[in-house]
């Protein structure tokens, strides 16, 4: 480390600090066995003080540092100044940005996936959701179906129904198993340098791919939640307003089970006069947008169109990329910048785009933010189940029409080849039939019923950069079909259409090719890791 100053602590002191800082001398170092609600209030505190925040932890949190390092609600209930000190600076400051400063861990359980997609709207949380690719829905816990019963549903006389087709549904999908499961021994057959144990995983992930089609949107999953005290404040604020039954119950189950980890976070959350009034604003402007979408679209059917549809883009954007390399490295005013950069030839562009880029060696190496001056936005129609994957990418803008049988859906070849194509199409057509007789009573609650491979029509704009991350990511093949096809068709439009070909010549960590057993190599690669981690040192 350079030179700098070590403080001075007494003897009582370090002892009093050395089990919440890593370290007692160096300037870097983490807190830690202290309460969300402390660690917020200390860097809240310490933004206005001109002390340490170890010397801030001594002279004003003295009180939280005697109880050994508890963490969780009796941490949080002993926080008491810390709490009081959040009060003040929301109450005299109005600093929002203070409950950014702690966060906590949940999970939410059993969740449908209309409702972890409500979840990971947020862009500033981290989530981790339970993959209907590799685990199969073929059993069933506590004698039922995984799948979400909403009560909004079954306190109408559409239970019997609603029960009784997903069910049968759930039926179809573990029925097709065996023969899908036969059909992949067959098409990919072992070879002798594939492990039984990664063959069984590659094969499983390969069936459970095909299938995933059939689940219904209702099929439960689970979701692990990282997130500051704002980013909770906010996903509360949403799902308490929420048209699903489903998301006001787990809003107020989230804001129970939160408050026993950061209350100081979530004061305003049910207060009338603030979260409810945010609730209240939120659903206002939904039922009236809606109802001002309804009447000046009424009667009008959808045109014919692709899959994936690049509709906005600036031809002219690889000149402000070019502007975007260059500034940083030039005393410039951007105006004159930009004059500099019209007057260039090709070759001088590619050598700034090139010296940019660099020699990328794996997907991680991305180039930096002057490829966020490119934007695209995509209209896009693909199956249900791609949505979920694409969605989870936090630095795009997107949104999402209805879910519906509207727009038909997607068969995977794989269905065909294995001779399984009647039960497939009986079983969707099963999904659009339940939608069509929920729908008119229960218009959002029908979205249960429609399957993960009929089609949905949503929005995507984002920058060039994150354009990199997601296609390159998505392309890779160990990837779902469905969404590589997407991301596959993305890359191509942005060379083709917009002309953007140093763009897509950056992303070239994109694969085009086709795989069969998607998950093989990934396998291959985790036994390997397996391997080495056991290996005797």
């Amino acid at each position: 480390m350079p030179d700098y100053v070590v403080e001075p602590f007494s003897g009582e002191e370090r002892a009093l600090l050395a089990p919440h800082v890593t370290d007692m001398e160096q300037p870097v170092f983490a807190l830690v066995g202290l309460p969300e609600v402390v660690k917020g209030a200390l860097f809240a505190r310490y933004s206005r003080s001109p002390r340490s925040l170890r010397r801030l932890l001594l002279d004003e949190f003295r009180e939280e540092l005697g109880a050994g390092g508890p963490s969780g609600g009796d941490a949080e209930r002993e926080g008491g100044r810390a709490a009081r000190l959040y009060e003040r600076i929301f109450g005299e400051y109005g600093d929002d940005s203070v409950a950014q400063l702690g966060g906590a861990h949940a999970a939410v359980e059993q969740a449908s996936n209309l409702l972890t997609k409500v979840l990971e709207w947020g862009r500033l949380g981290a989530y981790l959701e339970q993959s209907t690719r590799y685990i199969p829905y073929n059993d069933r816990p506590g004698g039922r179906w995984r799948y979400h019963r909403p009560s909004d549903v079954m306190a109408t006389a559409h239970a019997g129904d609603y029960v009784a087709e997903l069910d049968a549904v759930f039926a179809a999908y573990t029925g097709l198993f065996a023969p899908l499961t036969d059909w992949a021994r067959e098409r990919f057959p072992q070879d002798s340098t594939t492990s039984d144990a990664v063959y069984r995983s590659s094969i499983r992930a390969k069936v459970c791919d095909v299938l995933r089609g059939l689940l219904p949107a209702a099929t439960v999953s689970n979701v692990g939640i990282f997130a500051s005290g704002q980013a909770y404040e906010q996903m509360l604020i949403r799902l308490r307003g929420h048209e699903l039954a489903e998301a006001r119950q787990v809003g107020d189950a989230l804001l129970i089970a939160l408050r026993q980890v950061i209350p100081s976070f979530l004061t305003r959350v049910d207060r009338p006069d603030r979260g409810g009034a945010w609730t209240a604003h939120q659903a206002s402007t939904r039922t009236a947008t809606r109802a001002v979408a309804t009447e000046l679209l009424a009667g009008i059917a959808p045109d014919a169109a692709d899959e994936v549809t690049l509709v906005d883009f600036d031809p002219d954007a690889e000149t402000d990329l070019i502007v975007g390399i260059l500034y940083p490295h030039s005393d410039l005013p951007e105006t004159q910048l930009r004059r500099r950069v019209d007057a260039m030839g090709v070759e001088d562009r590619l050598r700034a785009v090139r010296a940019f880029t660099g020699q990328r060696t794996n997907r991680r190496h991305k180039p930096g933010r002057a490829l966020e001056r490119v934007s695209y936005r995509f209209d896009i129609c693909s199956d249900y189940g791609a949505f979920r994957d694409l969605q989870r990418h936090r630095l795009v803008t997107i949104e999402w029409q209805d879910l519906s049988p509207r727009h038909g859906y997607v068969t995977p070849p794989e269905i065909d080849e294995a001779g399984v194509a009647e039960v497939w199409h009986a079983t969707l057509a099963r999904e659009a039939q339940l939608w069509d007789r929920l729908r008119p009573d229960l218009p959002v609650q029908a979205q249960y019923a429609v399957g993960l491979a009929h089609r949905l029509r949503y929005c995507i704009q984002l920058n060039a950069r994150a354009a990199m991350q997601m296609i390159e990511l998505r392309t890779a093949p160990q990837g779902h079909a469905s969404y590589r096809r997407v991301c596959q068709r993305m890359h191509r439009l942005i060379a083709e259409q917009a002309g953007h070909h140093a763009v897509a010549e950056m992303m070239s960590f994109v694969d085009h090719s086709q795989h069969g057993l998607e998950r093989l190599e990934a396998e291959r690669v985790a036994e390997a890791r397996r391997r080495d981690q056991a290996a005797p040192r």
